[in-house]
């Protein structure tokens, strides 16, 4: 088995972050650039992955009143991930992404998923700031 995990702070209270993180219809505008997610319905979504061109069933939680999500492979049981928000204080969050690969089949390796949690995390913030920013101008 597999984990890795990434955080990153962001300039937001952490519930305009978790209310972007969590919205369906905007996962691919976060999501590392290789996934795909069409939500059948408000528990479960079809993740595409272009690396493997697979469609793989998928269970997707969120948790708003614990700031929460997860997500995890249905069938196969491959992988698992969460993401929780925190807020530090002076109206900045911090959010981290944990990603568990149970088959080393599904595992892209150590650089490919610190690349993509990285840019996947840098996409949510520039997300966050463009939401922010809307709202206060």
């Amino acid at each position: 088995m597999s984990e890795y995990e990434r955080s990153r702070t962001m300039p937001a209270q952490p519930e305009h972050v978790f209310d972007q993180a969590a919205n369906v219809a905007q996962l691919d505008a976060w999501l590392p650039d290789a996934l795909h997610v069409d939500a059948e319905d408000p528990a479960a979504v079809t993740v595409h992955e272009d690396r493997s061109g697979q469609d793989m069933p998928a269970l997707l939680r969120s948790e708003p009143d614990q700031m929460r999500m997860e997500w995890g492979t249905r069938e196969q049981g491959g992988y698992t991930g969460w993401l929780q928000v925190a807020g530090i204080g002076s109206g900045a969050s911090e959010v981290t992404v944990h990603l568990s690969f149970f088959d080393a089949g599904h595992d892209p390796g150590e650089q490919a998923v610190y690349d993509a949690l990285d840019g996947s995390l840098r996409r949510l913030e520039e997300q966050v700031r463009m939401r922010v920013d809307n709202a206060a101008g």
